[in-house]
């Protein structure tokens, strides 16, 4: 799970915790929640993993093909350097560079790609995980659940994420209540994990000078 996503879900733990505060906040019951390991590894978080996968790595092997495809190139045209004249070389030359621009914006679009199922997939499981908390929090008497990371000690007893995610594969219903985010700060978008990887930078053929400038 994306950094920035992590942060939001505690954030919303947070602040469900804290809207069921009230004035016998002096004995409260505390309850604590691995909440990545418990959305990923629900049945729909393992299956949003395994799309998230496939695709990640259908892309990165069309990366892979289109660099090994340019790097072959590349080294056929310094072998034709020598028969070429100036301008065929320089057309070849000027129109590799071009493939290689081409190739950095598919993978910024990759990315992207990538970004959007993972939100696609993981917004309705943390959705429902979220309306499930509140709902073990509400039948359990506990008047604040925390996120694991905020909690760097608690008893075991305390922790709900194998009932959690239990409760999420049986089927049961959250509360209809939806936690919200902090006033004045928008949900972040997730940012997909694993990234495709970068195609490596790789330089133009040898003596591929510019183009001369029109003269008036």
């Amino acid at each position: 799970m994306s950094q920035p996503l992590q942060r939001f879900i505690v954030s919303l733990l947070t602040c469900l915790a804290l809207s069921g505060l009230g004035s016998t906040a002096f004995a409260m019951k505390i309850g604590v929640i691995d909440t990545q390991r418990a959305i990923m590894e629900t049945e729909d978080g393992l299956r949003a993993q395994a799309t998230l996968k496939k695709l990640f790595d259908k892309r990165q092997r069309e990366l892979d093909k289109k660099q090994r495809d340019l790097q072959a190139e590349k080294e056929q045209i310094e072998k034709q350097r020598g028969v070429l004249s100036k301008a065929a070389y320089q057309k070849r030359a000027e129109k590799w560079q071009q493939d290689m621009v081409e190739l950095q914006q598919v993978f910024v679009e990759y990315n992207k790609e990538l970004q959007k199922t993972e939100g696609q997939l993981t917004r309705p499981i943390y959705r429902k995980a979220m309306g499930l908390i509140r709902r073990l929090a509400t039948s359990g008497g506990f008047d604040m659940v925390l996120d694991k990371q905020a909690a760097p000690y608690f008893r075991a007893d305390l922790d709900l994420t194998d009932r959690l995610i239990q409760l999420y594969n049986e089927g049961g219903a959250g509360d209809e209540e939806e936690p919200k985010a902090p006033a004045g700060k928008a949900a972040p978008k997730p940012a997909a994990k694993p990234a495709a990887k970068a195609p490596a930078p790789a330089k133009a053929p040898a003596a591929a000078a510019k183009a001369p400038a029109a003269t008036p």
